[in-house]
């Protein structure tokens, strides 16, 4: 009853449209000072020792890093390298899309900066050479999801602090999933370019490939740096990812210098502006794990599934539905710093491997992104095709599809995630 009362008074806070921050610490302050003993200090301790952690250090600056890549011509770079890779093929440039957002994603960590970065550049394009503007916006806000699958991503940090869960696991972890899903929504891609015979581009010479490859080497070396050198022990995911916003500030000022110095601190305040945001959602949410857990929520939901004969199979299942429903409500960071507290000792606790866990759930926050009604790639696809909502929820459903599917799949076949850590003696 008293779970129920934590819940039912978090979900009406939200549904008069308060911020979710806000209406987790309010749901928690008003339930602790009435229904509980818990002291004053050690809600304000709680508070700071929360975000007290060497791991929450890499959200900043993978937003930092993405902002300059974003606006420092990488993304453009990128997608003439995808396009002399793949132009030629039926759809050429919508493959090129999703190639570049894999490829963008790399090195972003966040999805709705990777549907900015590629659909700015490419929608438009795909619109002048003859694309229908619903097929062109439907691939763009479905690849663009790859930006928190494949490594760096800000959710699997945010996975990692909440559960105690290897952040370096977790992005060796998302590679295999991330090229497979990027793969599939290729494939659905040229299925329907394909049967609407949609335009070809002429196949790039080798000389063009390689020109195309050398101006956008110092994006891709970005991959090779985050990845190799987390892998190598060179130095951990926060670590890395300050390296990897140095790295590109130098490449976008001093480089491709399409970022000019002035510009610097608009990009600074952008960056500051959404890291001060994530940190308070984090706050907030780290004080409504304190309480699920003063209330006993995770055991007694584990012990009560057990009782139940309810095994893996069963649990996943479950798992998978109340994401999906929560992704109707709620944006990626909220669910999982509210849900995996209260998941994870479960899963482990029926025997499901953490990291298998951290991707399944991300794979989850992947599908949350492209439907309505708080879809984030939703909304940002929309303003760059200037579409309604509603007409991008139905262009984008090939592609859900897509990723319905492969959700499945890496719920029910662990191993996809799990190779090639362990192939890494990880």
């Amino acid at each position: 009853m008293r779970v129920a009362v934590v819940f039912g008074l978090l979900l009406s806070l939200m549904l008069t449209g308060m911020p979710i921050s806000i209406a987790l610490g309010l749901t928690v302050l008003s339930f602790m000072f009435t229904l509980t003993d818990v002291r004053t200090e050690s809600v304000a301790l709680k508070l700071f020792t929360g975000i007290e952690s060497f791991e929450i250090m890499a959200i900043p600056f993978f937003i930092l890093a993405g902002n300059f890549l974003t606006h420092g011509g990488v993304a453009r770079r990128m997608i003439t390298f995808a396009t002399s890779l793949v132009g030629h093929w039926y759809g050429g440039l919508a493959l090129s899309g999703v190639v570049a957002c894999a490829l963008f994603a790399a090195i972003s960590g966040s999805s709705p900066a990777t549907v900015v970065a590629i659909g700015s550049v490419i929608l438009p394009a795909m619109v002048a050479q003859g694309f229908p503007k619903k097929f062109g916006a439907g691939v763009i806000t479905t690849s663009g999801s790859l930006g928190i699958l494949i490594p760096p991503s800000i959710p699997m940090v945010l996975f990692a602090v909440s559960t105690n869960t290897s952040v370096g696991k977790l992005f060796i972890a998302g590679i295999v999933p991330g090229m497979v899903l990027a793969m599939l929504l290729g494939a659905t891609t040229f299925y329907r370019a394909w049967r609407n015979d949609y335009p070809r581009m002429p196949k790039a010479t080798l000389y063009e490939r390689f020109d195309a490859f050398r101006k956008s080497i110092w994006g891709i070396l970005l991959i090779v740096i985050v990845i190799g050198g987390i892998y190598s022990g060179l130095f951990t995911p926060t670590e890395a990812a300050a390296v990897s916003a140095v790295y590109a500030f130098i490449v976008a000022v001093f480089i491709y210098k399409d970022l000019k110095l002035r510009d610097v601190p608009r990009v600074l305040l952008s960056s500051a502006n959404l890291s001060a945001m994530l940190l308070y959602i984090i706050t907030n949410a780290v004080l409504f794990s304190f309480l699920m857990t003063y209330e006993n929520v995770p055991q007694a939901l584990a012990q009560w599934m057990i009782d139940q004969g309810l095994g893996w199979i069963g649990f996943l299942l479950v798992v998978n539905l109340l994401l999906l429903l929560a992704g109707n409500v709620m944006e990626p960071s909220s669910i999982i710093l509210i849900m995996a507290p209260i998941l994870f000792p479960v899963a482990i606790k029926l025997g499901i491997d953490p990291i298998h866990f951290g991707i399944l759930m991300t794979v989850n926050m992947e599908v949350g992104l492209c439907h309505p009604p708080v879809g984030l790639n939703l909304y940002v696809a929309s303003g760059i095709a200037k579409m309604g909502i509603t007409e991008l929820t139905v262009a984008v459903w090939p592609w859900l599809l897509t990723m319905l599917g492969f959700l499945v799949v890496v719920t029910y076949w662990p191993g996809l995630s799990l190779w090639l850590p362990r192939l890494l003696g990880m």
